[in-house]
């Protein structure tokens, strides 16, 4: 059996639910039992979960994490730098903005310097963090920059047994076919081929959705499959991924779930995310894809309408941890450790 890793768990926008998830995760040993977990955040914001999910667990405060222990116990770098009193629930604070950053750039820096094998965030709030400075488009760009990343990165969003991939993100659908060149696809095939192995999948079977219906007709319903998609895909092929399509993606999802595939690349937002929250909203998961690091967060966001009610369901971020935990040890494995 694997040792288990040891993982920042941050607790996210203290506005948000992320706080309460984590804190029933240390309330029923769940993060104890799958890894060696660190909790980084500011401790008073952890105490006020506490307090509405209603349990208690044995906190160690650490300044530095190489004070970390786990013997009856769970570490916590306590940052000390969000005020409840200031940062109420249910509202977004430039405050806890910052210190979504904060967390972050820990996480890079202690994954870095060897002492953590990966992280888990709690939902963040993107316009929080940039009224607090982030100049960047999302948190896997800022994750770019401070990991000196070149590479293709992105999204990955995960349910069950599929991996999905976007080719686009947050553009117009008015967009999206412009958007679409070889060269844009097979970068989205890179990325989902990399991020699948270093998961431990070593030949992962990638299926390519098509942009048209009936997958455009032979150009009857749009040419995008025959001018870029189609030629993306061999181009895949002849660098040595196994990649297939371009299938309609009326069928492409029944065929995945089944496990035909282990991954699908997407040539839009929504043509992956309604397949993937129907079969399971409260189970998705999103991977920071393209880095070295395991970074994953759970797939739904800071829910301020629900925070501090007691009524957010774990099972997503239970899912985050446990494909962290997964990649962090498919990456031991590599690096010829146990």
């Amino acid at each position: 059996m694997s040792t288990k890793p040891v993982l920042g768990i941050m607790l996210g926008d203290a506005g948000g639910v992320g706080p309460e998830i984590i804190a029933k995760l240390c309330i029923n040993n769940f993060l104890t039992e799958q890894c060696k977990p660190i909790l980084i955040g500011d401790f008073r914001i952890f105490e006020r979960a506490l307090k509405i999910v209603g349990g208690d667990v044995k906190i160690k405060l650490i300044d530095k994490i190489e004070d970390a222990s786990w013997e009856n116990e769970i570490p916590m770098l306590d940052r000390k730098n969000l005020d409840p009193e200031k940062n109420k629930i249910g509202v977004k604070t430039l405050e806890s903005g910052a210190a979504c950053l904060d967390m972050l750039d820990l996480g890079v820096k202690y994954y870095k310097e060897g002492k953590i094998q990966g992280f888990c965030f709690g939902p963040l709030n993107k316009a929080a963090m940039k009224e607090a400075g982030c100049h960047y488009e999302s948190e896997h760009h800022y994750l770019a920059h401070l990991l000196n990343h070149t590479e293709p990165f992105g999204e990955i969003n995960v349910c069950e047994n599929v991996w999905t991939t976007r080719t686009t993100s947050h553009i117009p659908i008015a967009k999206v076919s412009e958007n679409l060149t070889e060269e844009s696809i097979g970068r989205a095939i890179k990325l989902s081929n990399y991020t699948l192995k270093n998961a431990g999948i070593e030949k992962p079977k990638i299926a390519v959705a098509a942009l048209n219906p009936h997958a455009g007709e032979n150009g009857t319903c749009g040419r995008e499959e025959i001018d870029v998609i189609t030629p993306a895909i061999e181009t895949a092929r002849k660098n040595g991924i196994d990649a297939h399509g371009p299938f309609s993606s009326d069928v492409l999802f029944i065929k995945a779930f089944r496990g035909e595939f282990d991954g699908v690349v997407t040539m839009y937002h929504d043509q992956g995310q309604i397949a993937l929250k129907l079969r399971g909203f409260d189970q998705g998961i999103t991977i920071a894809g393209g880095f070295e690091p395991p970074i994953v967060t759970c797939g739904h966001g800071t829910a301020y309408d629900i925070a501090g009610k007691n009524i957010v369901k774990t099972s997503a971020f239970e899912n985050a941890v446990k494909m962290t935990v997964q990649m962090a040890n498919a990456q031991a494995k590599k690096k010829g450790g146990k």
